[in-house]
This record gives structure tokens, C-alpha cells and sequence, in this order.
């Protein structure tokens, strides 16, 4: 086995890039998820070491010691960071020129040739579902053997081997947790909707909606939802419970949690006996009968992708979502007292400086207890890339997705709504929902009842109020 190294790349500070994250960049609030799809791997890798410099505010001369002790060091990237990561890889060859290095990542399984191309210091890329094109590698295998790999070869000639066959049986993955434990620590890893500290893992992965927008079921994940059986996730909960008796709230990061309510049902009654709190992402139309058996089973909140308040939006992105039943089932989660951290998008197609209303409206409307609004991101292999670049939506100059700072910008623009006023659009959207009586209230309340909770929002609402004045100076 060689001796590897899983490293998730200094960057910007504060920047949100990790394994986990779905949107690579600098959030309202210092937020960090825990790096999954890097620790997934590393757990089936005898001896590695998993390092996320990021919340351990690592920097490159902290990181680049380490080249000399690996063989193989395994980076994950995204089309944000690609460019910093490359950089971090070429100063990592330069102080190991024998050092073998490799980007995993859904930009690299849409664009392994391009990927490699641009960045001569790579030795390969594993595209996607990388899991077990990893252990072979770090297992000294024949690299012309090994599915899912493009490499270079003797001849520095670029070589795609045949795809690898998505993961079916799910329990052959190791506890992540277990990485965890033995590489990171758990309190820098900050979500400001989740209680601290936090624990997140997969209990599978796939999703199937085919929201034109969303960047994993289209590059890594798949459109089938591959789940790890209820007594494996309940017995690496239980493990997790026991290790870190002090985590408040356990999440579960898949996709759409709720795509199978039978085993979400089950899934809850297990963890209701173990008495842990837990959260997860979740569709607007959970009906309620289900709703009620997670909550009484330890369900704290849901993070649902609202995305926009216009239908005609909704339809574009193929988010199969109906307004009304939106509606209702946050009336549901509100009365039976589950919270919902929303998210919304602006700038999808068919945008106007309407329908941003209308969003902001429906979202003042629905009150979520906390909401996160992104910018419209095309990424290399979803639909909604090849939408931009066809339609001219998308230009170079707005490709990375993020600025000089690691802030997320707005990539897309249409004929009737520019760059500007997509970006704009989202502090206006923050200030209408937060600064209002009832929100404001609702907030010091919760404040009052809680001296941890007091100090984490006075905590965030000095980091919020500095990101919109980054934002200000940016736009």
C-alpha cells in the first residue's frame, strides 16, 4: 500500500470548498462541511491520513513539509478552486518530484481530458464514483488495469480506462466517521443552521430529481438513489453517538434524504431509540404523515431547495415542485415544530427582476427559520451548463464562479437581466427576510433562552455584516 495522503487544499480564507460542499465558496457566515468525499477513500486506504486545510486554517507552508513523507497524494478540487489546487500540486511536486498526484472530483469526471491537459503536474485523475479507483491505485496496482482512471502514461500520452461500474451494494463502504476521529477535529466544522457541534455522513447517494442546476447526480452521484442499509447507518451513528457523546446533531447529507420514505421512517425509529438529534436535505412535498413519525423519532430540521417562488422557474429547471404543495408542507414542518433552513436560487433560467420578487415574497411568506440564497451556478457537466453556453448566458470571464476572494459571483446574465442585477439581488433578498419585526424577534428570542446561542448569532451576524460589505466592494 502506498503511503497516501488525502488533502483537501489550502485556499482562501474561509473558503468552503471542501469534499462535502455543494456550492465551492467564501459563505454569509463561517461555514465548513466535513470533507465525505475525501474521507470515504481514505477509510479504505490503510495508513493514509486525511488532512482539510481550509478549517484547520493550514496553509501552504504548513501543507508542503508533508510532500516528502507520501507517495501518493490524492487532492480533491472543483471548477472554483481548480486553479489554486493546481498550484498547491505543482509546489507539492516540486518538493517530492517522485511524489504521484491525483484530483478527484465531479470537475475532473466531466473534464478529465481537459483537467490534465491544463495541468502538467498531474499524474492522473479518478473519475467519477472514485471510492475504489483510489484503493487500487494506492494498492500499487497496473494503472492500465484500473477502471475509472485517465492518467499519463510512460510517453506522457493521456489515457482514459474504461468507466467503473457504479457502486451498487453501499454497505461495502467503511464509517467514515472513523476518519474522523482519527484525522480531524470536529469542532471546526461550523453550519450556521446546524446545532455545534455537528457530525455529517452519506447514507447514499443518487438522487431522483433531475434539477437542471444540481451538480453531483449529474457528474458523481447518478439518478439512482444507492442507499446503505438502516442497520448500517444506525450502527455507525451509534458508534459516532459513543465517540463524541458531546455532538449535538447528527446530519445526513444525501442528496434528497427523503427520496424513500419507508427507510427514512425506519431509519428515524432506530435513531428515536438511540435519543439523537438529526437533521437532513429534504423535498418540499414529505407529506405529513411521514413528517410526524421523523419527529417524534429525533428530526430537529429539514434543508429544503425551495430554489425560486415562480412556477415557470421551477418547470425550467425541471425541479418538479409545485408551489402549493411547498406550501403546505412548510405549514406542516411549522406546525408539528420542525425547522426548515431554506435555499433559494436566483438567476436560473427565466429570471426577471419579477420573479426575484416574487421569490423574496414566497419566501417572507413560507418563513423558514433560517435561509441561504445562492447564485446561479453552471457547472461543467449539468444540464444547466450546456443550457448557458448554448444561449450565450455564460461568459468566460464569469467561468470560475467565484472571484479574486473566494466570494461566489454571478456567472450567468441574460439579454433582459445583467450580471449586476443578479448580484445585487441577493443582499436585497437577505435584508427583506431578516430585517423584518417578527424575523428580528423571532431571532432575539431564541437568543435570550440560550447564552450558546446568543454568543454563535452575535458571532454571525458580524460575519454576515462584513460578507455584505465584501460583497458591496466586489460588485
Amino acid at each position: 500500500m502506498m503511503k497516501t495522503l488525502f488533502l483537501q487544499p489550502p485556499s482562501f480564507e474561509g473558503f468552503d470548498g471542501g469534499a462535502g460542499s455543494r456550492y465551492q465558496a467564501r459563505r454569509e457566515i463561517r461555514s465548513f462541511w466535513f470533507p465525505t468525499w475525501l474521507a470515504q477513500p481514505a477509510a479504505l486506504v490503510e495508513g493514509s491520513r486525511l488532512i482539510d486545510a481550509p478549517p484547520a486554517e493550514l496553509t501552504l507552508d504548513d501543507v508542503l513539509p508533508l510532500a516528502k513523507d507520501y507517495e501518493l497524494v490524492v487532492m480533491h478540487t472543483s471548477t472554483p478552486s481548480f486553479a489554486n489546487d493546481v498550484k498547491v500540486a505543482q509546489a507539492m511536486k516540486d518538493k517530492n518530484p517522485k511524489l504521484k498526484i491525483g484530483f478527484v472530483g465531479a470537475k475532473v469526471a466531466v473534464e478529465p481530458e481537459q483537467s490534465l491537459a491544463a495541468a502538467p503536474v498531474l499524474d492522473f485523475v479518478a473519475r467519477n464514483e472514485f471510492d475504489f479507483t483510489i484503493k487500487e491505485i494506492a494498492e500499487g496496482k497496473d494503472w492500465a488495469t484500473i477502471d475509472g482512471m485517465s492518467y499519463r502514461d510512460a510517453d506522457a500520452k493521456i489515457v482514459h480506462n474504461r468507466e467503473r461500474a457504479t457502486l451498487e451494494d453501499m454497505d461495502l463502504l467503511p464509517f467514515v466517521t472513523d476518519v474522523y476521529a482519527r484525522d480531524l477535529k470536529i469542532e471546526d466544522y461550523f453550519i450556521g443552521y446546524l446545532m455545534h457541534p455537528y457530525i455529517s455522513i452519506y447514507t447514499g447517494r443518487g438522487c431522483k430529481s433531475h434539477c437542471t442546476f444540481c451538480l453531483w447526480p449529474q457528474t458523481v452521484g447518478g439518478h439512482k438513489y444507492r442507499v446503505r442499509s438502516v442497520e448500517h447507518v444506525v450502527a455507525e451513528i451509534k458508534a459516532a453517538k459513543e465517540r463524541w457523546p458531546h455532538v449535538r446533531e447528527f446530519f445526513f447529507d444525501d442528496d434528497t434524504f427523503t427520496d424513500n420514505l419507508p427507510r427514512a421512517e425506519a431509519i428515524a425509529k432506530e435513531l428515536g431509540k438511540l435519543g439523537v438529534v438529526w437533521s437532513c436535505n429534504a423535498k418540499a412535498n414529505v407529506p405529513r404523515k411521514t413528517l410526524e413519525v421523523l419527529k417524534a423519532n429525533g428530526l430537529r430540521l429539514l434543508l429544503v431547495g425551495y430554489e425560486s417562488g415562480n412556477q415557470q422557474i421551477l418547470h425550467n429547471i425541471k425541479k418538479g415542485m409545485l408551489i402549493d404543495v411547498a406550501k403546505r408542507f412548510t405549514k406542516d414542518c411549522h406546525e408539528l415544530g420542525i425547522k426548515i433552513h431554506g435555499t433559494f436560487i436566483l438567476g436560473l433560467p427565466g429570471e426577471s427582476t419579477e420573479t426575484i420578487q416574487e421569490t423574496i415574497k414566497f419566501a417572507t411568506e413560507i418563513n423558514p427559520h433560517t435561509i441561504q440564497v445562492s447564485l446561479a451556478a453552471p457547472y461543467p457537466g449539468t444540464f444547466l451548463y450546456k443550457q448557458a453556453v448554448e444561449n450565450g448566458w455564460l461568459d468566460i470571464k464569469h467561468a470560475e464562479l467565484i472571484d479574486e476572494n473566494g466570494i461566489q459571483i454571478a456567472p450567468l446574465h441574460y439579454p433582459h437581466l445583467s450580471h449586476e442585477e443578479i448580484f445585487a439581488s441577493v443582499e436585497v433578498f437577505y435584508k427583506k427576510f431578516y430585517f423584518r419585526t417578527g424575523k428580528i424577534a423571532s431571532i432575539v428570542n431564541e437568543m435570550i433562552r440560550s447564552p450558546q446561542m446568543m454568543k454563535r448569532r452575535l458571532r454571525e451576524g458580524v460575519e454576515f455584516f462584513h460578507f455584505l460589505r465584501e460583497r458591496e466592494l466586489a460588485g
